[in-house]
């Protein structure tokens, strides 16, 4: 590991200019990319003080053996060349988006002299002009199979191509009119290519026009009786609306736009985008990346947008960037950004982030995508066997257990500004969730930002339950280590014992909970905390954390595990928030308890859609008449209206109680 001071370069040789950085290792390979607006500032603030770097960042100097930059003019500039480094470098800290899986194309071969259609994967190639990607190859051959009706251009491969010239005999297409046959001189290289353009103008989603136009030409065709003309042309016309209809409606005006939205957790991002040309949905595609440095959402935006369109060609695929780029947060160095797009375009690019209408609506849609993409990425790493039992290894060894842990409880505290504070306990057996060995506390006596002394609560009363439970059945079985029930065959709710504890937090929480171990004299079970902030693993009485290496199973099982917990807590206030919230607004009603109140909560099922019941709907509930349900309706609509309630210790908005 290097120590940063010693490559330092000296004060006041680093220029204010903008540029592009690297760092590299001891053996020369570049880790590293970035650019600044100001050289000096930006490489600067890695030189601070290691304890005030974000974990990744520290890593990534302590790493580096070396940093070299190149002064350019402009931002704009910076961008280009940062991209163009972290292309020929693959430097190991950037944020690297891939694929989550891989999507088909539809290409056009414009640079022969008889281009050609074809669904294809993978790289592009120059002299290729692409639409896509599409979320299915059969249903892309489906469009193409239809349109070359109407655009007979060539798609056979280059062999049969050959072949066909040679022989003097076009394929089965050139003979059922889905293929102008330019193999055997049926139409010259001229026309072909005018059937391409318009082809490549249809898909581009110049469609509309086109019918029209064609529309006209079987009317023209008609009035000089023309029959048969004019019934091809019907038949064409019919062929692209329902090439059309393929793709529904999302923008009522037109817009060209990609809808970009991302999901992100402290280890990986995930990154949707929808392809709307003409207002339909033209295709879309996903990305998975590794966060690897300490990018907010807006630099993570950029990186990914400069990776989406850097290799645009303006000559060949300038439409491949469209008029508009809808984000949830504008990147880091949009007005830059915004001038290389518009340049690669050849007219403006706009980058904004829509606030309501149609175009938020659809970037919320994006947004679901994506974080049902990260879900999936998540559940198909984490249903590997073989990846299960790695990351069970590699918790074993960094915290040095004497055995797997194949059990392991997590535990978190929570509470709703101060009140209603309740615990969560989530068990995973063999890396899977047990959700049937979860529980919930409700923790009474302790102050609500005490999140010290609710986590001593929780703990000792788990375990003093494991305690009570294998006496219990020790006793009823007879001997010793009985841990299910002798009648029923079934274990005990919490006769297990797991090999190792996680609670979420840092030192004081782990010390917490192993203190109140140690108490009930169950100090022999391992514990450790997960804090969110580096996802820093803690183990009691050390002074510094264990750090698992970022590409870790061990450590995604771990934060798995936490963000689990976090979610059962989460769950269990608002259940318990409706309850309390209509209690107190219905507690002046007469004649209204709590047997009562509580059948109007459980009929309703929250206190919002309480309040927008009328009262003939309360008057409805059993044990409910309509003199009562008057007095719980005018309750209702006299009580102030609370403000959405914040998770103090997480800053996290829970829910609208209105």
């Amino acid at each position: 590991m290097a120590d940063p001071s010693t490559y330092r370069p000296a004060p006041g040789s680093i220029p204010e200019q903008p540029g592009v950085y690297r760092f590299s290792d001891a053996d020369g390979r570049v880790i590293y990319v970035g650019k600044a607006i100001n050289l000096r500032s930006r490489l600067n603030s890695y030189f601070a003080d290691l304890a005030n770097l974000h974990q990744r960042t520290a890593t990534m100097v302590t790493t580096a053996a070396r940093v070299d930059w190149t002064v350019v003019n402009t931002e704009v500039e910076a961008l280009q060349l940062e991209y163009s480094w972290i292309k020929e470098y693959d430097p190991r800290f950037n944020v690297k988006y891939r694929d989550d899986k891989s999507y088909p194309w539809l290409a056009v071969t414009v640079s022969e002299e008889y281009p050609r259609v074809f669904v294809g994967r993978g790289a592009k190639r120059k002299g290729t002009r692409y639409f896509g990607p599409y979320s299915h190859a059969w249903a892309i051959r489906e469009t193409v199979d239809l349109l070359l009706r109407v655009f007979p251009m060539r798609s056979c491969s280059n062999g049969v191509f050959r072949n066909a010239r040679a022989s003097g005999r076009p394929c089965l297409l050139g003979y059922i009119d889905k293929c102008s046959a330019p193999c055997v001189d049926r139409i010259s290289a001229d026309d072909h290519r005018a059937i391409v353009d318009d082809f490549m103008a249809f898909m581009g989603g110049q469609g509309t026009a086109m019918i029209r136009r064609l529309e006209a030409s079987m009317r023209t065709a008609a009035a000089e009786l023309d029959f048969e003309r004019a019934a091809r042309l019907r038949d064409d016309i019919g062929a692209l609306q329902r090439a059309m209809e393929a793709n529904a409606v999302v923008l009522g005006d037109g817009t060209d736009a990609d809808v970009v939205a991302l999901a992100e957790d402290p280890l990986e991002v995930a990154v949707q985008i929808f392809h709307v040309r003409a207002g339909r949905i033209r295709g879309e595609r996903g990305w998975v990346a590794d966060r690897t440095d300490d990018a907010e959402t807006p630099q993570l935006i950029e990186q990914f947008l400069l990776q989406l369109y850097a290799e645009v060609d303006p000559a060949e695929n300038g439409g491949a960037v469209p008029r508009e780029v809808l984000v949830p947060r504008l990147p880091s160095s949009s007005e830059s950004l915004t001038e290389m797009l518009t340049q690669l375009r050849g007219s403006a690019v706009q980058i904004r982030v829509p606030q309501r209408g149609d175009k938020a609506r659809l970037l919320e849609t994006v947004s679901r995508n994506a974080a049902e993409a990260l879900i999936r990425h998540k559940t198909k790493r984490a249903s590997d066997l073989s990846t299960r039992n790695r990351a069970l290894e590699e918790i074993q060894n960094a915290l040095d257990l004497p055995e797997i842990p194949l059990r392991i409880e997590c535990y978190d505290i929570s509470n709703l500004q101060g009140t209603e504070v309740v615990g969560s306990m989530v068990v995973f057996e063999d890396g899977l969730p047990r959700k049937g060995e979860y529980r919930r506390f409700v923790i009474r006596g302790v102050d609500g930002q005490n999140d010290v002394a609710a986590m001593d609560e929780v703990i000792t009363r788990r375990f003093r339950r494991l305690l009570d439970e294998q006496a219990t059945l020790r006793q009823a079985a007879g001997e010793v280590g009985g841990l299910v029930d002798p009648d029923t065959g079934a274990p005990k709710r919490f006769a297990y014992r797991p090999q190792l504890v996680v609670v979420d937090g840092g030192p004081p929480q782990v010390a917490a909970a192993s203190a109140a171990m140690a108490r009930l004299g169950v100090g022999d079970i391992a514990v450790v905390g997960l804090a969110k902030r580096l996802e820093e693993v803690w183990v009691p009485d050390e002074e510094y954390p264990v750090i698992l290496p970022r590409t870790s199973e061990g450590l995604y099982l771990l934060q798995r595990l936490r963000d689990e917990a976090h979610r059962f807590a989460i769950s269990h206030h608002r259940g318990r928030r409706s309850r309390t919230m209509v209690e107190s607004v219905l507690d002046d009603v007469p004649g209204l308890g709590e047997v009562r109140r509580k059948t109007l909560l459980r009929h309703f099922g929250s206190l919002k859609k309480l309040r927008e019941a009328e009262v003939d709907d309360i008057a409805q509930v059993p044990g409910f008449g309509r003199r009562t349900a008057v007095a719980v309706k005018e309750a209702l609509d006299s009580a102030p209206k609370r403000k959405a309630a914040i998770n103090t210790a997480t800053g996290e908005v829970l829910d609208d109680p209105q």
